[in-house]
């Protein structure tokens, strides 16, 4: 247990969970290829069987950081900064975002939207997960929907979740990394024949970059 004080500025995202924090190639999505600094940020609950970063579950495992070493990192690689985790809404992501955007940061978010949107972002990547849906506040202001394809009922997900962003969200299909071989042909068929979708790979695990 964290001591009062500490949790205290945890609690008003004065101090965040730190898992991570590393500049790489934007992988995934409608910034693939571009350059960003990657904020990852530790506590989830979600609990996807298929998460590739399940040790960012935790958040006692990761030590309460002050956002201002966040941001003076991150403001000294890139123009573009990606918050991403765990899940960053379980936190209040307002004072960590106000300082980013203080510092002429363009300010992205990964989320599965299973907690109220805080912060004020330039980009939400909405990744919707089955056992935790997201909140009305994230589809309403998602700017991109990415569905993760781990089997077939995984399209029928797809579509409910598509009938639920708002209608500016572009809308994308990943395969989950471990069927990428069995799934992807299968997304590449269903884009050519529901072109409202794309195709999202990750490129950066093509690439053997973080």
């Amino acid at each position: 247990m964290l001591p009062k004080e500490i949790q205290l500025e945890v609690n008003k995202g004065a101090m965040l969970p730190l898992m991570e924090e590393f500049y790489t190639i934007q992988g995934e999505g409608f910034h693939t290829g571009t350059a960003a600094y990657f904020i990852r940020i530790g506590g989830c609950d979600v609990g996807c069987h298929w998460c590739d970063v399940k040790e960012s579950w935790n958040a006692e495992l990761h030590p309460p950081t002050n956002i201002d070493i966040i941001v003076n990192n991150a403001s000294s690689y890139a123009n573009t900064v990606v918050v991403t985790g765990g899940e960053p809404l379980t936190w209040d992501m307002t004072l960590l975002t106000q300082q980013l955007k203080d510092k002429n940061l363009k300010v992205h978010i990964e989320t599965s939207g299973a907690y109220p949107l805080s912060g004020t972002w330039d980009w939400i990547c909405l990744s919707p997960k089955k056992n935790k849906l997201p909140t009305p506040d994230v589809y309403a202001n998602a700017h991109e929907l990415k569905v993760i394809i781990y089997n077939k009922h995984d399209f029928i997900f797809a579509e409910e979740q598509a009938e639920l962003v708002n209608d500016n969200a572009i809308l994308f299909l990943q395969p989950e990394w471990s069927k990428k071989e069995e799934m992807t042909p299968l997304i590449v068929d269903y884009v050519m024949n529901n072109p409202k979708w794309r195709v999202s790979l990750q490129t950066h695990k093509y690439l053997n970059i973080p």
